[in-house]
Protein backbone atom coordinates (compact mmCIF):
# COMPACT_ATOMS: atom_id res chain seq x y z
CA UNK A 1 0.00 0.00 0.00
CA UNK A 2 1.50 3.31 -1.07
CA UNK A 3 1.24 6.50 0.90
CA UNK A 4 1.07 9.78 -0.92
CA UNK A 5 2.77 12.68 0.96
CA UNK A 6 1.09 15.91 0.38
CA UNK A 7 2.99 19.19 0.92
CA UNK A 8 0.75 21.49 2.85
CA UNK A 9 1.54 25.15 2.41
CA UNK A 10 1.18 27.30 5.55
CA UNK A 11 -1.84 29.46 5.56
CA UNK A 12 -1.20 33.13 4.90
CA UNK A 13 -1.64 35.34 7.99
CA UNK A 14 -4.86 37.18 8.09
CA UNK A 15 -5.11 40.94 7.86
CA UNK A 16 -6.07 41.08 11.54
CA UNK A 17 -2.95 39.12 12.58
CA UNK A 18 -0.71 41.36 10.47
CA UNK A 19 -2.27 44.43 12.10
CA UNK A 20 -1.63 43.07 15.59
CA UNK A 21 2.03 42.37 14.68
CA UNK A 22 2.57 45.85 13.27
CA UNK A 23 1.01 47.58 16.29
CA UNK A 24 3.77 46.65 18.82
CA UNK A 25 6.46 47.62 16.31
CA UNK A 26 4.80 50.98 15.76
CA UNK A 27 4.53 51.50 19.53
CA UNK A 28 8.23 50.62 19.96
CA UNK A 29 9.21 53.12 17.31
CA UNK A 30 7.07 55.76 18.99
CA UNK A 31 8.63 55.06 22.41
CA UNK A 32 12.14 55.24 20.95
CA UNK A 33 11.34 58.49 19.17
CA UNK A 34 9.90 59.98 22.37
CA UNK A 35 12.93 58.84 24.38
CA UNK A 36 15.26 60.38 21.79
CA UNK A 37 13.27 63.62 21.95
CA UNK A 38 13.65 63.82 25.73
CA UNK A 39 17.35 62.90 25.62
CA UNK A 40 18.20 65.29 22.79
CA UNK A 41 18.61 68.46 24.95
CA UNK A 42 20.96 66.65 27.35
CA UNK A 43 22.99 65.01 24.59
CA UNK A 44 23.25 68.27 22.63
CA UNK A 45 24.26 70.12 25.81
CA UNK A 46 26.99 67.58 26.58
CA UNK A 47 28.29 67.74 23.02
CA UNK A 48 28.26 71.54 22.80
CA UNK A 49 29.44 72.42 26.31
CA UNK A 50 31.65 69.43 27.19
CA UNK A 51 32.88 67.36 24.25
CA UNK A 52 33.53 70.25 21.84
CA UNK A 53 35.44 72.37 24.43
CA UNK A 54 37.56 69.36 25.44
CA UNK A 55 38.47 68.57 21.84
CA UNK A 56 39.04 72.26 21.13
CA UNK A 57 41.35 72.59 24.15
CA UNK A 58 43.40 69.58 23.08
CA UNK A 59 43.80 71.00 19.56
CA UNK A 60 44.53 74.51 20.84
CA UNK A 61 47.23 73.20 23.18
CA UNK A 62 49.43 72.66 20.11
CA UNK A 63 49.13 76.29 18.97
CA UNK A 64 50.14 79.77 20.10
CA UNK A 65 47.10 82.05 20.10
CA UNK A 66 46.42 85.42 21.72
CA UNK A 67 42.90 85.94 20.25
CA UNK A 68 44.10 88.99 18.29
CA UNK A 69 46.43 87.27 15.82
CA UNK A 70 45.88 84.05 13.90
CA UNK A 71 46.90 80.83 15.69
CA UNK A 72 50.38 79.57 14.89
CA UNK A 73 51.34 75.92 15.20
CA UNK A 74 53.69 75.30 18.12
CA UNK A 75 53.89 71.52 18.22
CA UNK A 76 54.82 70.37 21.73
CA UNK A 77 56.35 73.71 22.74
CA UNK A 78 53.49 74.53 25.12
CA UNK A 79 53.96 71.24 26.96
CA UNK A 80 57.74 71.63 27.15
CA UNK A 81 57.37 75.16 28.49
CA UNK A 82 54.82 73.96 31.05
CA UNK A 83 57.25 71.46 32.56
CA UNK A 84 59.95 74.12 32.89
CA UNK A 85 57.70 76.84 34.33
CA UNK A 86 58.17 77.08 38.11
CA UNK A 87 54.78 78.73 38.59
CA UNK A 88 52.98 75.86 36.87
CA UNK A 89 54.90 73.22 38.79
CA UNK A 90 54.24 74.97 42.12
CA UNK A 91 50.54 75.26 41.27
CA UNK A 92 50.29 71.51 40.70
CA UNK A 93 52.07 70.86 43.99
CA UNK A 94 49.77 73.27 45.82
CA UNK A 95 46.70 71.69 44.24
CA UNK A 96 47.74 68.18 45.25
CA UNK A 97 48.51 69.28 48.82
CA UNK A 98 45.20 71.10 48.98
CA UNK A 99 43.36 68.06 47.63
CA UNK A 100 44.83 65.69 50.24
CA UNK A 101 44.03 67.85 53.27
CA UNK A 102 40.73 69.27 52.03
CA UNK A 103 39.22 65.93 50.99
CA UNK A 104 40.45 64.11 54.11
CA UNK A 105 39.06 66.79 56.42
CA UNK A 106 35.83 67.05 54.43
CA UNK A 107 35.12 63.31 54.55
CA UNK A 108 36.10 62.99 58.21
CA UNK A 109 33.94 65.91 59.31
CA UNK A 110 30.98 64.79 57.21
CA UNK A 111 31.23 61.20 58.49
CA UNK A 112 31.48 62.20 62.15
CA UNK A 113 28.49 64.54 61.88
CA UNK A 114 26.47 61.94 59.96
CA UNK A 115 27.16 59.32 62.64
CA UNK A 116 26.21 61.80 65.35
CA UNK A 117 23.00 62.66 63.53
CA UNK A 118 22.23 58.96 63.13
CA UNK A 119 21.79 58.75 66.90
CA UNK A 120 18.36 58.94 68.45
CA UNK A 121 17.24 62.49 67.69
CA UNK A 122 13.79 63.94 66.96
CA UNK A 123 13.00 63.99 63.25
CA UNK A 124 12.52 67.78 63.25
CA UNK A 125 15.96 68.29 64.78
CA UNK A 126 17.53 66.06 62.15
CA UNK A 127 15.91 68.16 59.43
CA UNK A 128 17.27 71.34 60.99
CA UNK A 129 20.83 69.96 61.07
CA UNK A 130 20.61 68.63 57.52
CA UNK A 131 19.46 72.00 56.21
CA UNK A 132 22.07 73.90 58.23
CA UNK A 133 24.97 71.73 57.07
CA UNK A 134 23.87 71.74 53.42
CA UNK A 135 23.03 75.46 53.24
CA UNK A 136 26.61 76.74 52.58
CA UNK A 137 26.82 74.52 49.50
CA UNK A 138 24.02 76.41 47.73
CA UNK A 139 25.73 79.77 48.29
CA UNK A 140 28.05 81.38 45.78
CA UNK A 141 31.63 80.35 46.55
CA UNK A 142 32.93 83.78 45.52
CA UNK A 143 30.53 85.79 47.72
CA UNK A 144 31.06 83.42 50.63
CA UNK A 145 34.84 83.76 50.26
CA UNK A 146 34.51 87.55 50.40
CA UNK A 147 32.80 87.24 53.79
CA UNK A 148 35.40 84.75 55.00
CA UNK A 149 38.18 87.11 53.91
CA UNK A 150 36.93 89.60 56.49
CA UNK A 151 36.44 86.94 59.16
CA UNK A 152 40.07 85.75 58.75
CA UNK A 153 41.54 89.27 58.63
CA UNK A 154 44.53 89.51 60.96
CA UNK A 155 43.67 92.93 62.40
CA UNK A 156 39.88 93.04 62.79
CA UNK A 157 38.68 89.55 61.86
CA UNK A 158 36.26 87.68 64.08
CA UNK A 159 38.43 84.53 64.07
CA UNK A 160 41.41 86.29 65.68
CA UNK A 161 39.06 88.14 68.05
CA UNK A 162 37.74 84.80 69.32
CA UNK A 163 41.26 83.37 69.56
CA UNK A 164 42.32 86.40 71.58
CA UNK A 165 39.70 85.53 74.22
CA UNK A 166 41.49 82.24 74.89
CA UNK A 167 44.95 83.81 75.00
CA UNK A 168 46.13 83.09 71.44
CA UNK A 169 47.97 85.83 69.58
CA UNK A 170 46.54 87.06 66.26
CA UNK A 171 47.29 84.67 63.39
CA UNK A 172 48.20 86.10 59.95
CA UNK A 173 45.77 83.73 58.27
CA UNK A 174 45.90 85.20 54.77
CA UNK A 175 49.33 86.84 54.71
CA UNK A 176 51.62 84.04 55.90
CA UNK A 177 52.84 81.18 53.72
CA UNK A 178 52.37 78.78 56.65
CA UNK A 179 48.75 79.63 57.41
CA UNK A 180 47.30 80.84 54.08
CA UNK A 181 46.71 77.30 52.77
CA UNK A 182 45.16 76.35 56.12
CA UNK A 183 42.64 79.20 55.82
CA UNK A 184 41.79 78.24 52.22
CA UNK A 185 41.27 74.60 53.22
CA UNK A 186 39.03 75.54 56.15
CA UNK A 187 36.84 77.83 54.03
CA UNK A 188 36.57 75.24 51.26
CA UNK A 189 35.71 72.39 53.64
CA UNK A 190 33.13 74.49 55.48
CA UNK A 191 31.29 75.10 52.22
CA UNK A 192 31.69 71.68 50.60
CA UNK A 193 31.27 69.11 53.36
CA UNK A 194 27.46 69.35 53.26
CA UNK A 195 27.37 67.26 50.07
CA UNK A 196 29.38 64.42 51.60
CA UNK A 197 27.33 64.75 54.78
CA UNK A 198 24.06 64.12 52.94
CA UNK A 199 25.61 61.17 51.11
CA UNK A 200 26.66 59.61 54.41
CA UNK A 201 23.26 60.25 55.98
CA UNK A 202 21.59 58.44 53.08
CA UNK A 203 24.12 55.61 53.24
CA UNK A 204 23.60 55.13 56.99
CA UNK A 205 19.83 55.02 56.51
CA UNK A 206 20.28 52.18 54.00
CA UNK A 207 22.17 49.99 56.48
CA UNK A 208 19.71 47.48 58.00
CA UNK A 209 19.23 48.03 61.73
CA UNK A 210 19.32 44.26 62.25
CA UNK A 211 23.03 44.21 61.40
CA UNK A 212 23.83 46.71 64.14
CA UNK A 213 21.65 44.83 66.58
CA UNK A 214 23.46 41.56 65.76
CA UNK A 215 26.83 43.27 66.21
CA UNK A 216 25.71 44.60 69.60
CA UNK A 217 24.68 41.10 70.66
CA UNK A 218 28.15 39.88 69.68
CA UNK A 219 29.69 42.45 72.01
CA UNK A 220 30.64 45.18 69.48
CA UNK A 221 30.13 48.66 70.91
CA UNK A 222 31.05 52.22 70.05
CA UNK A 223 34.09 52.73 67.86
CA UNK A 224 34.64 49.00 67.33
CA UNK A 225 31.13 48.59 65.91
CA UNK A 226 31.61 51.51 63.51
CA UNK A 227 34.99 50.23 62.30
CA UNK A 228 33.89 46.61 61.90
CA UNK A 229 30.31 47.05 60.70
CA UNK A 230 29.39 50.61 59.72
CA UNK A 231 32.42 51.55 57.61
CA UNK A 232 32.51 48.36 55.49
CA UNK A 233 28.79 48.70 54.75
CA UNK A 234 29.26 52.41 54.06
CA UNK A 235 32.26 51.87 51.76
CA UNK A 236 30.29 52.35 48.47
CA UNK A 237 29.11 55.74 49.72
CA UNK A 238 32.65 56.57 50.83
CA UNK A 239 33.86 55.79 47.32
CA UNK A 240 31.33 58.13 45.70
CA UNK A 241 32.04 60.91 48.21
CA UNK A 242 35.82 60.59 47.75
CA UNK A 243 35.63 60.53 43.94
CA UNK A 244 33.42 63.64 43.81
CA UNK A 245 35.47 65.35 46.52
CA UNK A 246 38.80 64.78 44.76
CA UNK A 247 37.47 65.90 41.36
CA UNK A 248 36.12 69.12 42.90
CA UNK A 249 39.26 69.76 44.98
CA UNK A 250 41.56 69.42 41.96
CA UNK A 251 39.52 72.18 40.26
CA UNK A 252 39.45 74.60 43.21
CA UNK A 253 39.50 78.24 42.11
CA UNK A 254 37.13 80.64 43.86
CA UNK A 255 38.38 80.28 47.44
CA UNK A 256 42.12 80.85 46.84
CA UNK A 257 41.43 83.47 44.17
CA UNK A 258 39.24 85.61 46.44
CA UNK A 259 40.95 84.94 49.77
CA UNK A 260 44.62 85.25 48.83
CA UNK A 261 44.85 85.75 45.04
CA UNK A 262 47.28 82.85 45.06
CA UNK A 263 49.57 84.45 47.63
CA UNK A 264 51.51 85.18 49.58
CA UNK A 265 53.90 84.57 46.74
CA UNK A 266 52.65 81.37 45.12
CA UNK A 267 51.73 79.63 48.38
CA UNK A 268 48.06 79.11 47.46
CA UNK A 269 48.19 79.38 43.67
CA UNK A 270 46.27 76.48 42.14
CA UNK A 271 46.24 74.96 38.66
CA UNK A 272 42.91 76.48 37.65
CA UNK A 273 44.15 79.89 38.78
CA UNK A 274 47.17 79.56 36.49
CA UNK A 275 44.91 78.49 33.62
CA UNK A 276 42.67 81.53 34.21
CA UNK A 277 45.61 83.94 34.43
CA UNK A 278 47.37 82.56 31.36
CA UNK A 279 44.21 82.58 29.27
CA UNK A 280 42.31 85.72 30.31
CA UNK A 281 45.00 87.97 31.76
CA UNK A 282 48.00 87.17 29.54
CA UNK A 283 46.03 85.97 26.49
CA UNK A 284 48.14 82.81 26.18
CA UNK A 285 45.35 80.45 25.27
CA UNK A 286 47.58 77.74 23.85
CA UNK A 287 49.66 77.51 27.03
CA UNK A 288 46.53 77.59 29.19
CA UNK A 289 44.98 74.79 27.12
CA UNK A 290 48.09 72.63 27.60
CA UNK A 291 47.85 73.06 31.38
CA UNK A 292 44.14 72.24 31.22
CA UNK A 293 44.84 69.05 29.25
CA UNK A 294 47.37 67.95 31.87
CA UNK A 295 44.90 68.68 34.68
CA UNK A 296 42.23 66.70 32.84
CA UNK A 297 44.63 63.76 32.50
CA UNK A 298 45.49 64.02 36.20
CA UNK A 299 41.81 63.91 37.18
CA UNK A 300 41.21 60.90 34.93
CA UNK A 301 44.24 59.12 36.36
CA UNK A 302 43.34 59.72 39.99
CA UNK A 303 39.72 58.69 39.40
CA UNK A 304 40.78 55.50 37.59
CA UNK A 305 43.15 54.69 40.48
CA UNK A 306 40.33 55.14 42.98
CA UNK A 307 38.06 52.73 41.14
CA UNK A 308 40.93 50.25 40.79
CA UNK A 309 41.64 50.35 44.52
CA UNK A 310 37.91 50.14 45.30
CA UNK A 311 37.92 46.50 44.21
CA UNK A 312 39.76 45.68 47.44
CA UNK A 313 38.21 48.10 49.89
CA UNK A 314 34.59 48.56 48.77
CA UNK A 315 32.08 45.97 49.97
CA UNK A 316 28.65 45.79 48.40
CA UNK A 317 25.74 44.23 50.28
Amino acid sequence: MTHTQLAVEPAAPSVETQGRARAPRARDRGVRALAALFLAPTVIGILVFTVVPIVGSVVLSFFHWNVIDDPTFAGGANYREMFTDDTVLVSFRNTLVFMVFAVALQLLLALVLALALDAKLPSWLRSVFRSAFFFPLVLSAASLSVVMKYLFNQDFGVVNWLLGHVGIDPVPWLTSENSAMVAVVLVYVWQQFGFSFLLFVGGLNNIPKEIHEAASLDGATGLRKHLSVTLPLLSPTLLVASVVGIINALQVFEQPYVLTDGGPGDATRTVVMVIYQDAFEQLRFGEASAIGVLLFALILGVTALQFRLSRRFVHYQ
